[in-house]
């Protein structure tokens, strides 16, 4: 068993993160999705959404520098390029959204992909003993649970 600097098996490494890179394709889809319906939304809740939306999309654009600077942590490459994203995403592309109801539907769908692609990672990072990334995940599943069920509420359904 080889191990890296920060005492890691590289082996498992490895294989996280490739599951960071594909996490970071799908952030890069769900940050373009948020500049998206914050750009394009229109109605009565426009005042409401607005600002929310670019709120969701600050906090994505943070989530995406913490996965790539995590890959390169485990001494890989992040995905850098559109072409790459496109490849690897799960996540739903929104295009043209400008409804209230469809842009918070996309957020509730696109976090759904999210919370997959990490309970993943968390399950892989906790087995190969890698608490930074375990942590990590953790951390943003929390968030997005809330995320969802406050989204949810707001469409008036459950989670």
């Amino acid at each position: 068993m080889t191990t890296n600097s920060i005492g890691l098996e590289t082996t498992k490494t490895k294989e996280i993160a490739n599951d960071l890179n594909t996490l970071l394709a799908n952030f890069q889809i769900y940050y373009q999705n948020l500049r998206g319906i914050h750009w394009n939304i229109k109605g009565k809740r426009f005042f409401e959404l607005h600002p929310k939306f670019e709120e969701l999309y600050t906090d994505a654009n943070v989530k995406v520098d913490e996965i790539a600077e995590r890959v390169l942590t485990l001494g890989a490459t992040p995905l850098h390029t559109f072409e790459d994203y496109s490849k690897a995403a799960k996540v739903p592309v929104g295009k043209n959204i400008s409804e209230d109801e469809k842009a918070v539907q996309l957020i509730v769908d696109s976090l759904s992909e999210l919370l997959k692609i990490e309970r993943q990672i968390l399950d892989d990072s906790g087995e190969a003993n890698d608490e930074g990334t375990n942590s990590m995940m953790s951390d943003f599943i929390t968030e997005q649970e809330k995320t969802v069920w406050m989204m949810k509420a707001w469409l008036g359904e459950s989670v």
